[in-house]
């Protein structure tokens, strides 16, 4: 019944995208938003992405829920694009689940998604977590190497929380970092070896070329520690909600 609701939320246009910005500190500016999904629920309300992916993802209508915001967020970004010519121009951060790794339409769709909205490929940034990789790595790298090939920025999302394999780092075409906010949470409270750890997987990704996002900003202190220890790009509650 729930997965048939979540369809059913789809076509009546329940689900919602809300955008975070994510902000360059070398250029004090705004240089991406990260899409985040929200089911406006007639009867519950606003929901967030944990009250609903969980479900979701335990079967195919994950498939539709990604397709749907693939879709808005190119379609969004493409709109800012066209009304305020930022320059440089911003580009747009897609989460995929584990399954839409999986899934053998998903280049098509991504290619799709971009002819139908016009947003440039470079402009999309497909945000994947180390356990969507992990387990296919094979099959993931084989559709990683595709979305590269059309221009497509791909960054490992939650990193530390996983398996956090340099080996795949190595082999994975991924452009950027994204460290998960429990490591930035203790960055200003003095907690045991987090900056040590930071420092750590900043010093990895810059080996690699790799850029960095620290996620879950929410004090001035954080991101004072951050810009000390030579973070690329901040995300969080600091600078704006979703």
């Amino acid at each position: 019944e729930v997965y048939q609701r979540l369809r059913h939320a789809i076509g009546a246009g329940e689900l919602r995208l809300h955008y975070q910005p994510v902000v360059s500190l070398r250029a004090q500016r705004i240089i991406a938003f990260e899409a985040l999904v929200r089911w406006q629920h007639p009867e519950r309300g606003l929901m967030g992405p944990a009250e609903f992916i969980p479900v979701a993802e335990e079967s195919d209508v994950i498939l539709d829920v990604g397709r749907w915001v693939l879709r808005e967020a190119c379609r969004q970004m493409a709109e800012w694009q066209r009304e305020f010519a930022p320059r440089p121009p911003l580009s747009i951060g897609v989460n995929l689940s584990a399954r839409q790794m999986n899934d053998p339409g998903l280049v098509d769709e991504v290619r799709e998604a971009l002819r139908v909205t016009g947003l440039a490929p470079e402009r999309l940034r497909l945000e994947i977590t180390e356990s969507s990789v992990i387990g296919n790595s094979d099959g993931a790298l084989e559709v990683l190497r595709a979305l590269r090939r059309m221009q497509v920025g791909l960054v490992i999302d939650d990193f530390g929380t996983g398996y956090s394999s340099l080996s795949y780092l190595q082999r994975l075409p991924f452009a950027t970092l994204k460290i998960d906010r429990s490591f930035v949470g203790e960055l200003d409270g003095g907690g045991g070896g987090t900056p040590e750890i930071v420092r750590a997987i900043l010093a990895m990704a810059h080996s690699l070329n790799m850029r960095v996002i620290a996620e879950g900003v929410e004090r001035r202190g954080q991101v004072q520690r951050l810009m000390a220890l030579g973070c690329d790009l901040l995300q969080g509650y600091y600078f704006s909600q979703p």
